[in-house]
């Protein structure tokens, strides 16, 4: 029986509003929230050593709030004056809007995905033309940057901040029965806490934290996102009422994402087809 649970992410502002709120209810379990990362931008001189001039680039790719917050702080600190031709891509209406904070937003051009890897890919590939400037964090996914570089997209990457991990002292994991995390960032701040054996089992949000808590050796029982559970709200759900029908729950595995494989290949295609067509245009 599963009678309390850590989710890795800040306390929701409007308790009842979360998914977490009901799965509390329905299987009556304890959630408790704690971050166990936090993220800081780099310093003016950190960013300098990558080498990157921000007025060679016509478009910004954010993911991230905090990638914003750090941009702006970057190009204040170094008297960079942005113009209002840039463009900004988003990976979700969310971090679009946060633009706000920095720019007159209906004045710019800018766009978002829906949050998922291919239609983010889709917004990318259909401004092609521009000259990309990818904002990530440290740690990061390799996805998107190995993606933008097989398909031939015109980017430069630049680390604007860095995930560190937070206080934990506060945190003792005998407590609890499960831990969800949500990047491979939270398992790394996990392990350099706590060893394997004082761990309980795991929920993980994501292919990346999933094959992070595998290879660490945790027990991972649940895991989303996936057609059965898009959430991790879901995931832990359909986990407790398996453990509460008496079921044994074998560990997640790590699944291909053929999909996406398949779109990216089918991109790639299109962007060379285009390549050759344009080629031979000039050639007549």
């Amino acid at each position: 029986m599963t009678n309390k649970i850590l989710i890795s992410q800040p306390r929701p502002a409007v308790m009842e509003k979360s998914p977490f709120y009901a799965l509390s209810s329905t299987h009556g379990v304890e959630i408790d929230y704690k971050p166990l990362i936090r993220t800081v931008g780099v310093s003016l001189k950190e960013f300098r050593s990558q080498r990157i001039n921000i007025l060679d680039h016509t478009a910004v790719i954010f993911t991230s709030r905090t990638t914003v917050d750090s941009f702006f702080k970057i190009c204040e600190e170094a008297r960079v004056t942005v113009p209002e031709t840039m463009r900004y891509i988003c990976n979700t209406e969310a971090v679009a809007l946060y633009l706000q904070k920095y720019i007159i937003y209906r004045k710019r051009k800018i766009s978002f995905a829906d949050g998922t890897f291919t239609n983010l890919l889709e917004l990318i590939i259909k401004h092609k033309g521009e000259r990309f400037l990818l904002a990530l964090s440290e740690p990061h996914k390799p996805e998107l940057p190995e993606t933008l570089t097989k398909l031939g997209i015109s980017y430069d990457p630049v680390i604007l901040a860095r995930t560190v991990a937070a206080d934990m002292s506060d945190v003792t994991p005998a407590a609890y029965d499960m831990m969800a995390l949500y990047s491979p960032s939270d398992v790394k701040s996990v392990l350099e806490h706590f060893s394997i054996e004082q761990l309980p089992m795991i929920a993980t949000f994501g292919s990346a934290t999933l094959s992070a808590a595998l290879d660490a050796g945790m027990h991972v029982k649940a895991s989303a996102p996936s057609p059965e559970a898009p959430s991790m709200a879901k995931a832990l759900d359909i986990y407790l009422t398996k453990l509460g029908r008496g079921e044994q729950i074998a560990d997640a595995v790590v699944q291909c994402d053929q999909a996406k494989e398949d779109f990216i290949r089918t991109q790639q295609n299109k962007l060379q087809k285009k390549s050759r067509s344009r080629a031979a245009s000039e050639k007549k």
